[in-house]
């Protein structure tokens, strides 16, 4: 036995590193290729409206702000790109990436390929947060502040109850985030119907729809408070929600407390959520469709499917927002065009996939 052993061992170990090496090199290559594609997608954000502008002179600007570049845009292209464009590009690509990212983390900690944010109620927290300050008009800081102070309170609820009762904590957690989603939705209703139909449902409703139409840098800073941090936990934590959704008896036998790292990545949707309501409103199928989208291409391991997740969907959101406000004279808001591409899409995914889909629904 000693001598097959060791027989084993020189054809065994020297290949080990190799195919790690090699997994590294294709997932390098991997995410090196997204983020070409979310670089180029940017430029053309940035190059294509009502006044157009040269993608060679946004380049050259970008690099300008850096490095010492001999000007040859004009003043007006400056202030289109730099002041205008540019933090609506970099906003989306913030919401994009966190909405993305959130929806692989909630389909691999529920073992459900259908999850995503809005289980948890924290969109309809939110909303209702948002709306509430529009309600009695007390600007837009306080609008980022109510929305995000709604998300979080709304989590906090949804924990509650999950603790309240004890046993299948999976399982309270999404009743909980019905039960919650459904008592904010209901409430923001109910501010619909008392805000005056002149001065301030106009506002309310169009806030609703999701928009990136009053992005500044500004709102660029609130964003990137909550949803970077969070994402770079969720990144940080990809091998562990790998062992996470395989089960909670089998992660704590390998050694992982499925509860405390299930909150914890819980806690860091919610941030992203609550972040991207609160400056651009509520906008959906985001995180549905872009990470079963990263699976076709990548496969099933998270390793690679939240940040390929991430890039695609910062990606994806910036051509949303730019198709909002270029396919028509007045801005679609983005809410509407995601739900309009998103759900025929996802039914496409689910009739190719349905097999595989609802097989990882049921076991």
């Amino acid at each position: 036995m000693a001598s097959s052993s060791a027989d084993l061992a020189p054809t065994t170990t020297p290949d080990a590193p190799r195919r790690i090496r090699r997994a590294l090199g294709a997932d390098a290559l991997l995410i090196a290729a997204f983020t070409a594609l979310l670089l180029v997608v940017a430029v053309a954000a940035l190059a294509v409206g009502r006044y157009t502008v040269p993608p060679n002179e946004i380049v050259r600007m970008l690099a300008g702000q850096v490095l010492p570049i001999t000007r040859t845009w004009y003043p007006r292209e400056q202030s289109v790109v730099l002041d205008v464009r540019l933090p609506r590009v970099v906003l989306s690509i913030l919401i994009g990436a966190g909405l993305s990212l959130t929806g692989a983390v909630m389909q691999a900690v529920f073992r459900n390929p259908l999850a995503s944010a809005q289980i948890l109620g924290v969109s309809s927290g939110a909303s209702f947060g948002g709306v509430l300050t529009l309600l009695f008009g007390l600007g837009s800081a306080a609008l980022v502040s109510g929305a995000f102070l709604g998300g979080v309170l709304a989590l906090v609820l949804v924990l509650a109850i999950a603790r309240a009762v004890p046993g299948a904590p999976l399982l309270m957690i999404i009743l909980g985030g019905t039960v919650v989603g459904a008592m904010f939705q209901a409430m923001v209703s109910f501010i619909t119907y008392i805000a005056d139909p002149y001065s301030q449902l106009p506002s309310i409703v169009f806030w609703l729809m999701g928009s990136l139409a009053s992005a500044s840098y500004s709102k660029v800073l609130v964003a990137a408070i909550p949803i970077i941090p969070a994402a770079v936990v969720m990144l940080a934590l990809r091998w562990r929600v790998n062992i996470l959704s395989m089960g909670d008896e089998d992660a704590s036998a390998i050694g992982v407390r499925p509860q405390r790292l299930r909150i914890a990545l819980l806690m860091c949707v919610a941030l992203v959520t609550a972040g991207s309501v609160s400056v651009a409103g509520v906008v959906s199928w985001v995180g549905l469709v872009v990470p079963h989208l990263v699976r076709m291409i990548v496969g099933t391991d998270n390793r690679r499917v939240m940040p390929i997740s991430a890039l695609l969907g910062a990606a994806y959101l910036t051509a949303i927002d730019t198709l909002s406000r270029t396919i028509s004279s007045a801005e679609i808001p983005i809410g509407i065009l995601t739900a309009i591409i998103g759900a025929p899409f996802f039914v496409a995914l689910l009739v190719r996939n349905r097999n595989r889909l609802w097989g990882s629904v049921n076991a």
